[in-house]
């Protein structure tokens, strides 16, 4: 059996019971380490459940999934996932391949950034598409993902900014020549987001687009939700420019155009006080 296994978004005590019955007994136990981080590393990790963990990068996953999947026909493997086993789709690639090996598999769901986000009072069936924010180079600075934006604000709608992580990613000359030379990990923090988001306003302005979003729309920012130090911060977006929330891993949201007084009030426990160029936001 192969097992996707959710370990929920804080430390190593956030994965289920029943999640935790099932890594200590596999034969095997992957951790995918590309698509978010817990606020721990693999050695806490494997001193709690009590097992070596295989790391498996991006390469590994999407490019060798076999080797993931050896055998698991005969015995169970584990495939670890912050978050839910779902956030990202590269795990239904894999889901998909064991199905057509005769592999037959089992989910273990958990607390999601995409479920977590409702901690900052925002009810998330007001939630439209999420997006997912990347960072620019010199030679790429997308924009493209903000349509979905400025559609899910005319419909009243929340998004979700998912934040770029670069993990075990090479540079364009490393990757060219075929060096398995890795840049350090980058984690996008909140202001980042913030200041390409500005850009891209900026930039619609100057086509003589109106922008669906300005310096003065209210914005969320969050910080390792579901930690003990998960930080909320609500302010314009230019604010978010400026906010310190601290270590990653970072999320925004950009409000819908109207909210419920519930929303507003919850929002207000978090707000960014006035004339703050750069100001700690402390957590629940």
């Amino acid at each position: 059996m192969l097992y996707l296994i959710g370990l929920g978004l804080g430390d190593a005590k956030d994965i289920t019971v029943k999640g935790l019955e099932v890594v200590r007994r596999c034969s095997r136990v992957y951790l995918e380490a590309y698509t978010s981080v817990l606020t721990v590393g693999k050695e806490a990790l494997e001193e709690f459940y009590g097992r070596k963990l295989i790391l498996a990068d991006r390469e590994e996953v999407e490019q060798e999934a076999d080797n993931i999947l050896k055998d698991a026909d005969i015995s169970d493997v584990a495939f670890l996932v912050v978050g839910d086993p779902f956030g990202a789709t590269t795990h239904s690639d894999l889901v998909l391949r064991a199905t057509k090996q005769g592999i037959p598999y089992r989910v273990i769901h958990n607390a999601s950034i995409m479920n977590a986000v409702g901690c900052c009072g925002l009810q998330l069936y007001k939630f439209g598409e999420t997006v997912s924010i990347v960072f620019w180079t010199d030679t790429w600075r997308p924009e493209s993902f903000f349509d979905k934006v400025k559609k899910n604000r005319q419909n009243d709608m929340h998004t979700l900014c998912l934040l770029d992580i670069k993990v075990k990613e090479q540079s364009l000359e490393n990757l060219i020549k075929g060096r398995k030379i890795y840049e350090p990990p980058r984690y996008m923090s909140v202001n980042q987001a913030a200041q390409q988001l500005l850009e891209i306003v900026q930039n619609q302005r100057k086509r003589g687009e109106e922008p669906a979003v300005t310096e003065e729309t209210l914005c969320v920012g969050l910080a390792r939700v579901g930690a003990e130090d998960q930080k909320i911060a609500a302010g314009t977006l230019q604010q978010m420019c400026t906010v310190e929330l601290g270590e990653p891993l970072h999320s925004l949201i950009i409000t819908g155009g109207s909210m419920h007084p519930l929303e507003m009030e919850m929002l207000s426990l978090f707000s960014i006080p006035e004339n703050s160029e750069s100001q700690s936001i402390d957590g629940f």
